[in-house]
């Protein structure tokens, strides 16, 4: 079967409109940001979508869900004219809001009304939503403040490859680092690092011009090409080079 040419060389872009909004000030050491999805398909897509470490609250079609973290890519079939508005968890805060694990939310949906109460807003607008999230603002959790700076680590050091290092500079045990990101994060920080690493491999794709697959892997620390071909695929459900073609 051959590939749907809609979602090659960024075509996806005649049919979809994306656009992204801060949250109030109050929210921001909670929520990362708001976005907004719109689709037109004459005919049935199938949107790829690849997890990063963040619970979702997606509102559109009349309900609110809770997306947990994904620990691999999702399918979701976009036809008709619709509109989705989203909330974007920062990595490791959604703990005080479930009143739980995060990690019993980890490749889940539950309904909005199970974490929030049954008031959850029908209109899609960051208004409504700061209003709303405003409303169940959680007390201050040092722990979140642990669990957040050690997403931030992971993303803004690109040497930042392996999990004992990450929990020595965290000053923890790697049992308790496991613990943190199960309790707060959602899913273990190995998969934490592979996820933002990956994510300097789609930014290559996306700049343009020929990429040293080779050069590539030895870059993110793996051990060899093979490996990081088996990682990429597990995580977007498709080789590297394949994916690539979406650019």
């Amino acid at each position: 079967m051959g590939r749907d040419t809609r979602e090659l060389a960024s075509a996806w872009s005649r049919y979809q409109r994306h656009a992204f909004h801060r949250p109030s000030p109050a929210l921001a050491p909670w929520v990362d940001h708001y976005w907004e999805a719109r689709w037109d398909y004459a005919e049935p897509y199938r949107q790829k979508i690849v997890p990063y470490p963040n619970v979702h609250l997606p509102f559109g079609s009349g309900r609110a869900d809770v997306n947990g973290v994904c620990s691999s890519y999702q399918i979701k079939v976009l036809e008709g004219r619709d509109h989705v508005f989203g909330v974007a968890f920062r990595p490791g805060c959604f703990r005080p809001f479930l009143g739980a694990s995060v990690s019993t939310i980890t490749d889940r949906v539950v309904p909005a009304t199970g974490v929030f109460g049954p008031a959850v807003p029908t209109m899609l607008d960051a208004p409504t939503i700061d209003a709303f999230l405003l409303k169940h603002l959680p007390d201050d959790d040092t722990r979140v403040r642990q669990a957040v700076a050690a997403v931030e680590l992971i993303v803004k050091d690109k040497a930042m490859t392996r999990v004992k290092r990450l929990a020595g500079e965290l000053g923890l045990s790697m049992r308790g680092l496991q613990r943190l990101f199960a309790e707060y994060v959602g899913i273990g920080p190995k998969w934490v690092i592979r996820r933002y690493r990956l994510h300097e491999a789609t930014a290559r794709m996306a700049a343009g011009g020929v990429i040293d697959w080779a050069g590539l892997a030895g870059d993110l620390d793996y051990a060899d090409q093979g490996h990081f071909i088996r990682d990429f695929k597990n995580m977007f459900g498709e080789p590297p080079t394949w994916y690539a073609q979406r650019y």
